[in-house]
């Protein structure tokens, strides 16, 4: 899978609202960092192991935020992965960063919010 239909899948997974499919795109050992991580209470340095605590970050945000969507703004293209720039819901941009394992799965992801 290449980037641009990484990041279709992304999109549409997200805007579904399916957390089946949203975690399908990350591997079982992923490392993924968020600020909203800490302010959720699931770790205080904001960063969470393994698709089972992905799991269930991803469905407390979900149940968050109801009305969540994703729309598309950029999409970078580097050596070990992308950047997906989007905005949510509310309009606020945001970035997900991620390195892909040779499967097309992510490693690793860093998840950041543009501050005013």
């Amino acid at each position: 899978m290449n980037d641009e239909e990484f990041a279709q899948r992304y999109y549409a997974a997200w805007n579904a609202r399916n957390l089946d499919a949203i975690v399908a795109l990350y591997a079982e050992d992923i490392e993924f960092s968020s600020p909203y991580i800490a302010a959720l209470g699931f770790s205080p340095d904001g960063v969470i192991h393994g698709k089972p605590m992905l799991r269930l970050y991803f469905e407390k945000a979900l149940e968050r935020a109801p009305n969540l969507t994703f729309t598309a703004e950029a999409l970078c293209v580097g050596a070990r992965g992308h950047t997906l720039i989007y905005r949510n819901h509310r309009g606020e941009r945001a970035a997900e960063s991620h390195e892909m394992d040779p499967s097309g799965l992510v490693i690793r992801a860093d998840a950041t919010y543009e501050t005013a």
